[in-house]
């Protein structure tokens, strides 16, 4: 309850407290869908090893995809702080 009365505090004054937030889900989500498109992907592999190379060329493009939006998320955020 502290962190949360530091944070809304925080925000309240400056704004950075929101942008940081942003920030840490962006990343946080980012993690766990490139972990769940790992999962789905070896999943697939052992179910059907000839398409494995197909498979591995899908699974690194959706990784990236997400990795790009999740970077632009930290960059929205970063811009918000820096302002």
């Amino acid at each position: 309850m502290e962190l949360l009365n530091i944070l809304l505090e925080t925000t309240v004054t400056t704004g950075h407290g929101i942008a940081a937030l942003g920030a840490g889900v962006a990343a946080i989500g980012a993690g766990i869908g490139v972990g769940l498109i790992g999962k789905a992907a070896l999943e697939s592999m052992a179910r059907q090893p000839d398409s494995s190379d197909d498979l591995r060329a899908n699974m690194i493009l959706a990784a990236a995809l997400v990795e790009g939006v999740a970077l632009f998320g930290i960059i929205i955020c970063l811009l918000v702080v820096l302002k």
